[in-house]
């Protein structure tokens, strides 16, 4: 069986993971922020303190040895699934976490395996909750072992009526190699052979790039660029951006949380069944 299922249920032991306010200026631009922005861009600029972007949590992942492996696939058939990110206070410019990882689940849904993961961090020095990280991943052509199909159904829903807000960013032609930078180095996003590998005519954009981008949009839209008012985004990936697209954020406001969907320049739908909560 080339999916681990004896993966699920299994902890890592606690990683550590330091970062500075380089990477965090970095991670600002790999999801399209700039001059308009420079709390998040910016570290030297008269009279603006620098800020995070709550989003910066999904590459701050640090997990130590005892993670097992989840078999033995190819690894241009997985894409991103579902990502969600919790915070549980604002993270700082520049510090060190220790974080542990955990298989949560694995479902068989047929034509492929879905794996969830989450990552816990706190903050090395205090021992204080920085952040939860929920995420799954699709592999393509891994199912059909007559396995749990795990939830399904619509979740998270727009109503029925206009987006209270819609916000829309223009992402760059080489915003994937920009963002790749932050950590995630796979070629998927990058090297075009190994794109048709996978099925797609030139390599796309980190899911968790158009998340970042997404993640800018609730929090100047919501919470007025303010990370600390900033509390859980989570959304499922349900089609391919290639850089070079615009993306566009329609967001519903129920009281402190909020319903959203972001769109390819096309109109469809790219980051779906989205919720984010923040302090009103």
């Amino acid at each position: 069986m080339p999916i681990n299922l004896d993966a699920v249920g299994v902890e890592s032991e606690p990683g550590e993971r330091s970062w500075d306010s380089k990477d965090c200026l970095l991670y600002a631009l790999g999801v399209g922020a700039g001059t308009d922005e420079l709390a998040f861009t910016t570290e030297n600029s008269a009279d603006i303190d620098q800020k995070v972007l709550p989003t910066m949590a999904v590459v701050l992942n640090a997990m130590g040895a005892g993670m097992p492996s989840l078999g033995d696939f190819n690894p241009a058939m997985l894409v991103h699934g579902e990502q969600s990110v919790e915070l549980h206070r604002e993270i700082p410019v520049k510090g060190t976490l220790r974080s542990t990882g955990k298989v949560e689940a694995i479902y068989d849904k047929g034509k492929g395996a879905v794996i969830v993961m989450s990552t816990s961090a706190v903050l090395a020095d205090t021992n204080e909750p920085l952040f939860t990280n929920t995420m799954s991943v699709f592999i393509r052509g891994e199912g059909g072992w007559g396995g749990d199909r795990g939830p399904s159904g619509p979740q998270n829903v727009p109503p029925e009526r206009a987006p209270d807000h819609s916000v829309t960013y223009q992402t760059r032609e080489d915003q994937a190699l920009l963002y790749r930078l932050s950590g995630d180095r796979n070629p998927l996003h990058s090297d075009p052979k190994f794109a048709e590998m996978g099925g797609f005519p030139k390599p796309i954009l980190h899911g968790l790039c158009t998340y970042g981008f997404t993640g800018r949009a609730l929090l100047h839209t919501l919470c007025d660029g303010d990370p600390a008012r900033f509390g859980k985004m989570e959304g499922r990936f349900s089609s391919p951006v290639f850089p070079g697209e615009a993306l566009t954020v329609n967001i519903w406001v129920d009281g402190d949380a909020a319903v959203f969907q972001t769109c390819g320049g096309d109109g469809r739908v790219v980051l779906d069944a989205g919720r984010c909560t923040f302090t009103a």
